[in-house]
């Protein structure tokens, strides 16, 4: 064993648990070689092996635990959380466990202004639902096929940029960022309209942007996959009946 953990971690508040053998086998224990590691990450950390940071994974369960009960919390409120995750990699993982979830999310690029200048953009959602109207009813066909070709290159930008979140009718409750370095500005908007921030923090991130962290591995697929899991099984349990 690579470090000394739980067999199981399970607190009296929470019915969420977590096994630290599936955490470790998912990855979520490593992070980044020790060069680029961020001061503020260091507290979650067991140690380095080859020059590459390990996470202390009983102290990423508690705070997991912490964080998916934030969520189950939220969710039975009703709030909306959009989910943002824009790496390549990520985009299809993303996409999957927001639709299975019943969420909005970012998985293409976050566009400026989502939260900070929200008005605007609801404007461009709702002309981009508008064109995806006419054309579904037909409204388009009285263009020229050159004409209606554009319409159909509009939309599909239109979709790549907003489709996610075509729902949303108003800023959301709650984002949670798979990985704020690269979604640095969503966590900056968020920070300024004081809505909470959800995320996770490799071992190169500054966990404090977050209100609520998973200190983890957010390279490795297997890693991002193991958590959303468990935070789309919380999402399905909280949401309120219908």
């Amino acid at each position: 064993m690579l470090i000394n953990v739980m067999t199981e971690t399970k607190t009296k508040k929470s019915e969420i648990s977590l096994v630290p053998e599936e955490m470790m086998e998912a990855g979520l224990h490593l992070g980044h070689r020790s060069s680029k590691i961020h001061p503020k990450i260091k507290p979650y950390l067991y140690g380095t092996r080859n020059g590459v940071c390990i996470f202390d994974l009983d102290k990423t369960a508690e705070k997991m635990l912490e964080t998916l009960e934030y969520i189950k919390k939220i969710i039975s409120e009703g709030k909306v959380m959009v989910l943002v995750g824009t790496r390549v990699q990520l985009r299809g993982l993303v996409k999957g466990m927001a639709l299975e979830s019943g969420i909005p999310f970012v998985n293409n690029r976050w566009v400026g202004g989502t939260i900070t200048n929200f008005p605007m953009i609801k404007k461009r959602i709702d002309y981009f639902v508008g064109l995806e109207v006419k054309r579904e009813s037909g409204e388009l066909s009285k263009y020229t096929k050159k004409e209606r070709a554009d319409f159909d290159k509009e939309i599909d930008l239109l979709e790549a940029k907003f489709g996610g979140i075509k729902g949303l009718t108003t800023t959301p409750d709650v984002i949670f960022v798979l990985d704020m370095n690269k979604d640095l500005m969503a966590v900056k908007e968020a920070r300024i309209k004081g809505i909470p921030v959800v995320a996770l923090a490799d071992t190169n991130v500054n966990p404090t942007l977050a209100d609520y962290c998973i200190p983890a591995n957010d390279d490795a697929i297997n890693s991002v996959k193991y958590i959303l899991e468990k935070v789309k099984d919380v999402i399905l349990k909280a949401k309120p009946k219908k």
